[in-house]
């Protein structure tokens, strides 16, 4: 169990900002830094009565967007895509919340 901590730290010793945001590439003068949502987690245990162990991960990256250095002008481009997916939770949630609202005042 140890040998397997030490490798996953290891493997994810370089995770975080380096991982966000991308190298930034030249395109036709213009220099773009792509910037994405990176998540993960991992998660084991154990039964002491059974012997048995277990675990496992998993992540997400989300595309945001990038910047963009024309002229010497940086701006973010946001990708929209990526932001309309991500703002699907919040239109469900707001949804249901009108509807209950609207069902409590009927009645």
């Amino acid at each position: 169990m140890a040998d397997t901590l030490v490798s996953l730290a290891e493997s994810f010793k370089n995770m975080g900002v380096a991982r966000a945001y991308g190298a930034p590439v030249n395109l036709n003068g213009e220099e773009m830094v792509p910037v994405a949502l990176v998540s993960f987690g991992f998660g084991g245990g154990t039964e002491s009565g059974d012997g048995a162990s277990g675990g496992g991960g998993g992540g997400v990256v989300v595309p945001l967007g990038v910047y963009r250095t024309v002229n010497g002008r940086t701006v973010f481009r946001p990708n929209t895509i990526a932001a309309l997916v991500c703002l699907v939770p919040l239109v469900t949630a707001t949804g249901a919340a009108v509807r209950k609202a609207l069902r409590a005042a009927r009645k």
